[in-house]
């Protein structure tokens, strides 16, 4: 019966024939009247006579009889199509109201055929076809075209006339003539409309096109003013109940809809601004229904009805979803974020109170920052963080109640030392994962820095910067956030606040919001941290490292952080500010020692010298704290970071020089003056006058450097060197003449007061050392003022020297006799040693005809000095030796040897430190077998059998030494390894096998690897014999080594065995030619 009714509908529904269309258009609206009439004549007829309609006709007369609204006589031929419509739409819903009633009482058909099409569920009644939907479709579309579009108030809805050319045709039909009961009509359709809708196939074909129209009917059913209904009759107007019953209908429909059509639907309704009259006037009679001329009744209840969904559970969401919809991501979409954030944030006035608004809307404001899915997301963020950013800017108490306090809350909660349950975490892992992203997302990404932003943001910076400190000492996907996070802060604060922050984090000053002391960041399950209870530290040794130790790699962060500020001036600001504090607290020291000396504990009671006590300390560990902040900033940071400007490097100097004259009055003499200071203070004027030579310095540089002028007189006038005294006058006076006077040496002397400083300070190093200890290597008859004497030169040459290998190779040529570069190589002195040793390792390596002559006493100095502790000594001396034994190899290879087997032979050696002395004859070793290129197998063979000796040392250093040395030579040796093939095999394979040292194991895997790159190609010739032994020893070590770095190195042997095995079977096809002449 289903199908009958709807052929029945698609009698109605069915178009125009050409030949009567011909006949009957005489104009638009003449053929749609005629064919509305034919098409219910003829259905009418169908009725009354096709056998097929039987039940349909009797189905439509009680459905008729019902209906109160039905007239038979109406001479209206639209309105009688529609009557008919309705009557076939009621008669459907009623027949498939019947039906499914029924199915759902009827049980489910059983089968014993599993895998059958029987076994699909049977659909419900109501579900139609899509041809049956086509036609159901279509005469919606008449019956909203033409019984209920027509019937709305001007300004209600979307007029016909925007929507389609028909629909221009139907609204002049209907409207051009009188039509009287206009509100009962349009009752009457939408009641039909919303009885169709009842049925769940049939709502969503009326909802998903014909949902604005419904809800404009409800509206002015239900909602329009009664002084507009005064022009119709009584039998027009509605009644009390009708209207509460289209309230209650719109009420239930807004229910019961996807919420953002909702949205977007009553957005449309509510249209635009009013427009002008001459632009209502010249829009003709055709536009007198403009979208942006809603009435301000429909206005008034389309803004209530908005806000209602805006306040109601996910109610920001469905407003973001109905108003940005599937945008893109461009420019547009961009602007209506910001539309959307503004509405958001503005409070409707059909609110309660401002209170209990933004506690409804602003949770849902945050929750729009943590979707997954990217477009939606990237839309939602963008909402929300202008949402937040302008309630921050235009409520900023409601901002701070409902938005950043509650987005904060897992790190305040980090800050608080008192929790219930110590054995759970604090604040888990996704709460903190998801805090640091909004804090990103809103401050970072949004970029709009406010006094209310940077206030809250302060009271968990210290909880940030722990959790970037602990990021950095594990891999967490939180580091880059907490590190963007904390550079926003610093580089868009004001410069105290900055300061302070800066000061805080180094621990300088007292943190506001400290990390709760017993509780600390934990790696988490997905790569993120959490924040729960530790254990205490019983031992106190191990808790005061672990504060020291935490407390300095604070530090080294927060200069990490300042490095990653390259175009700010913040590092140099704190740095001369860290600076600055230092000469405060030394001007300070001199009344303290005032304070001390008055100090009398027979008038003091016990708790005020506690008192006293512990504030003298606390003062100490400040300037410790201070102390290790400035070295760990000038040793992290480049100076291009700390002084970017030249008033910045002013600064410095102003710093260095206030420094510098405090206690000057204390110092009488030469001898009182720190050389560390006077050296200091020598380079910084040494700036200055670099600064002043500049080509251009401008006004403002002079203007700057003014500063300086106080401290350089003071130097000038109390200064005890008089050439520190001669040079501050000189720079004084360049700057206040702003560079009229300038004296033709100023860098010159500058450079020379250096110079001089750093002499003096060597001396008196040098003086120290003697006072403490006598070198055994000196000579008992070397003259001390001649040693002073010649050590100046050295030492400057030494520092030279010590800069780079390049000196190694082409120092300076020697300007003193052989015998003082002896005693130079005797010196206390490090520099003048290391110095005088690689002078004569260059007079040894060019044959020296004194040093050719006195090779024992060089051979004789190089090994005392071997065993010195300074590593810029002995490595000068295994420098020294190994040219000794490349160039005299025979009888020093000899002596190395034996000094390698047992220990140094010299009477003044330090047994003790054997060890370290044979080792270091490995290393001269080494380098003589690298140095022996093609007669390694005529000199090798000694070095060999030292070296397979050594594998059998006590020692694991000395038995890991001669493996290495083993390594490099044979990988040299070539062909002449052949008969040492065997043995070297039988060592190497009891090596690995047996030694219980991971560290031997390692180099006895190593040497094979020499072996094989060193023979390459002809590694099948020479190890033909002892090659499976070795693939098998590897193959070992693979699969039963328990040292992961032994196994990764023979696999890495087994790599380069199996190429040259490759290369070996396959070889490299060559094309070439062969001429070969016939007898």
């Amino acid at each position: 019966m289903t199908s009958a009714i709807l052929s029945a509908i698609n009698v109605l529904t069915k178009p125009l024939c050409e030949s009567f269309a011909r006949d009957a258009q005489t104009s638009h609206q003449e053929a749609l009247s005629a064919v509305l009439r034919a098409n219910r004549a003829s259905l009418l007829e169908q009725l009354q006579s096709d056998s097929s309609f039987q039940q349909v006709r009797r189905l439509r007369e009680e459905v008729m009889a019902a209906a109160d609204w039905f007239s038979s006589d109406t001479e209206d031929a639209t309105w009688g199509f529609v009557q008919e419509c309705l009557l076939l739409f009621l008669t459907l819903a009623r027949h498939l109201s019947d039906e499914l009633e029924l199915f759902k009482q009827t049980p489910a058909p059983r089968t014993n055929k599993p895998g059958t099409p029987e076994m699909a569920p049977p659909l419900p009644p109501d579900v139609l076809s899509v041809s049956q939907q086509k036609v159901l479709g279509a005469a919606l579309q008449f019956v909203v075209s033409l019984g209920l579009c027509p019937y709305l108030a001007p300004g209600v809805g979307v007029p016909l006339t925007r929507r389609s050319a028909f629909g221009a045709v139907v609204e002049n039909l209907v409207c051009g003539r009188a039509t009287p009961a206009v509100r009962r009509r349009l009752l009457t359709t939408t009641n039909v409309l919303l009885r169709l809708a009842e049925l769940s196939s049939l709502a969503t074909m009326v909802f998903t096109r014909h949902l604005g129209d419904v809800m404009a009917a409800l509206c002015q059913l239900g909602y329009q003013p009664r002084r507009a209904e005064r022009s119709g009759t009584e039998e027009e107007k509605l009644s009390a109940e009708e209207c509460h019953s289209c309230k209650e209908a719109l009420k239930s429909l807004l229910g019961k809809v996807y919420q953002p059509i909702v949205i977007k639907e009553l957005l449309i309704l509510q249209g635009g601004p009013k427009q002008s009259g001459a632009a209502g006037r010249s829009g003709g009679p055709g536009s007198r229904a403009a979208l942006g001329s809603a009435p301000a009744w429909l206005r008034r209840l389309c803004g209530q009805l908005l806000s209602e969904r805006l306040m109601q559970p996910n109610g920001v969401q469905a407003v973001v979803r109905a108003i940005l919809g599937g945008g893109t991501g461009d420019e547009s979409d961009w602007r209506k974020c910001e539309g959307v954030a503004r509405i958001l944030v503005t409070c409707p006035q059909q609110s309660a109170s401002a209170d209990s608004y933004y506690r409804e809307v602003c949770p849902q404001i945050l929750d729009l920052l943590h979707f997954n899915d990217k477009l939606t997301a990237q839309q939602f963020q963008r909402v929300a963080t202008r949402a937040v950013l302008s309630m921050v800017q235009e409520k900023p108490g409601f901002a701070q109640q409902y938005l950043l306090t509650p987005l904060l809350a897992p790190l305040l909660r980090c800050t608080t030392d008192s929790y219930d349950d110590r054995s759970q975490a604090a604040v888990e892992e996704w709460e903190l994962t998801r805090c640091i992203e909004d804090v990103y997302k809103v401050w970072v990404v949004g970029n709009s820095p406010s006094a209310s932003l940077f206030e809250a943001l302060e009271q968990v910076l210290p909880v940030i910067f722990t959790l970037f400190c602990f990021t950095k000492q594990n891999v967490s996907h939180l580091r880059a956030p907490c590190q963007e996070i904390l550079l926003w802060y610093l580089s868009h604060t004001e410069t105290l606040a900055a300061m302070s922050a800066l000061r805080q984090l180094s621990g300088l000053q007292e943190q506001k919001n400290k990390v709760a002391a017993d509780l600390h960041f934990t790696p988490g399950s997905d790569g993120g941290a959490r924040f729960c209870s530790k254990e205490s530290c019983s031992d106190e040794d191990d808790a005061l490292y672990e504060k020291l130790s935490g407390e300095q790699w604070r530090l080294e962060c927060l200069m990490q952080l300042l490095a990653e500020l390259k175009d700010s001036d913040l590092p140099g600001d704190f740095f001369l500010d860290l600076l600055q504090e230092l000469t405060s607290w030394a001007a300070a020291e001199d009344e303290e020692k005032d304070d001390e000396k008055e100090f009398d504990l027979s008038a003091m009671t016990l708790l005020e010298v506690e008192q006293k006590l512990l504030g003298g300390a606390a003062r100490q560990g400040q300037r410790l704290a201070l102390l290790q902040a400035v070295a760990v900033m000038v040793e992290s940071l480049h100076h291009s970071v700390l002084l970017r400007k030249t008033t910045q490097v002013v600064d410095f100097m102003v710093s260095l020089l206030q420094r510098a004259c405090v206690g000057l009055d204390q110092a009488t003499g030469p001898s009182l003056v720190n050389p560390v200071e006077s050296q200091t203070l020598s380079m910084g004027m040494g700036l200055v006058a670099t600064l002043l030579s500049g080509p251009q310095l401008s006004a403002e540089d002079y203007s700057s450097m003014s500063r300086l002028l106080p401290p350089l007189e003071t130097l000038s006038q109390m200064h005890s060197e008089v050439i520190i005294q001669e040079l501050a006058s000189s720079l004084r006076a360049v700057i206040a003449t702003h560079g009229a006077y300038r004296p033709e040496d100023l860098t010159a002397a500058a450079q020379s007061t250096r110079n001089r400083a750093f002499r003096k300070k060597q001396n008196m190093q040098t003086e120290a050392n003697d006072s403490q200890t006598t070198p055994h290597s000196s000579p008992p008859d070397s003259n001390p003022p001649s040693n002073t004497h010649i050590r100046h030169p050295a030492s400057s040459k030494g520092s030279a020297a010590g800069t780079g290998s390049k000196s190694t190779s082409d120092p300076c040529p020697p300007t003193k006799a052989f015998s003082d570069w002896l005693l130079e190589a005797c010196d206390p002195d490090v520099p003048t040693r290391a110095f005088a040793l690689r002078v004569l390792t260059q007079m040894t390596q060019n044959r020296n005809e004194e040093a050719v002559q006195a090779q024992e006493k060089v051979l004789m100095l190089f090994l005392e000095n071997l065993e010195h502790e300074d590593s810029f000594v002995y490595l000068s001396a295994i420098q020294g030796l190994a040219v000794l034994a490349d160039s005299y190899p025979e009888r020093i290879l000899e002596r190395l040897l034996k000094d390698f087997q047992h220990g140094p032979s010299l009477p003044t050696s330090n047994k003790e430190h054997s060890l370290e002395t044979r080792l270091k004859v490995g290393e001269v070793l080494m380098r003589a077998s690298r140095a022996m290129g093609e007669l390694a197998p005529h000199l090798g063979r000694p070095l060999v059998a030292v070296f397979l000796q050594g594998t059998r040392d006590p020692d694991q250093s000395v038995r890991a030494s001669s493996l290495s040395n083993l390594g490099e030579l044979c990988q040299r040796l070539d062909y002449a390894l052949g008969p040492l093939a065997q043995e070297l095999s039988s060592c190497l394979t009891a090596l690995i096998k047996t030694e219980k040292e991971a560290e031997v194991r390692r180099a006895a895997v190593h040497v094979i690897t020499l072996l094989l790159r060193g023979l390459s190609d002809r590694t099948t010739q020479v190890l033909s014999d002892v090659l499976l032994d070795l693939y098998r020893a590897l193959k070992w070590v693979v699969r039963s080594d328990p040292d992961d770095v032994t196994v990764l190195h023979a696999q890495l042997t087994l790599e380069e065995l199996d190429d040259i095995m490759r290369r070996f079977i396959f070889p490299e096809q060559k094309l070439e030619k062969k001429i070969v002449v016939l007898p």
